[in-house]
């Protein structure tokens, strides 16, 4: 995605740490870049408005539910594989219902 214009933060950058950005995980300076990007770029301006709003509907129709130990564990074990680069099989982030609120399986 991009608006065919050169920005000083590239589009897929902007993109591959888009949740980073939501989350407030990453150096404020870091954020300013961010945000200069998004008044730059339409384009990702409106990816990130909907991924703001995917994530505050999740968070008001999801937020009160426990999350089980064991899906935690699974979520943030792959987590973890991912940011040091390894390859994460298939089989090892196959859910069952159990693994899942109440909510997700309706």
């Amino acid at each position: 995605m991009s608006c065919g214009e050169p920005h000083e933060t590239e589009c897929s950058e902007v993109l591959d740490h888009l949740y980073e950005f939501l989350d407030h995980e990453m150096p404020d300076t870091d954020c300013t870049k961010f945000e200069v990007h998004f008044d730059e770029c339409s384009p990702c301006l409106e990816k990130y408005g909907l991924e703001q709003a995917v994530k505050k509907l999740v968070k008001r129709c999801c937020g009160s539910d426990d999350v089980p130990a064991d899906l935690r564990s699974k979520v943030m074990g792959r987590i973890d594989l991912i940011r040091s680069g390894q390859a994460v099989p298939e089989q090892d982030v196959t859910l069952t219902d159990a693994d899942l609120p109440a909510v997700a399986q309706e």
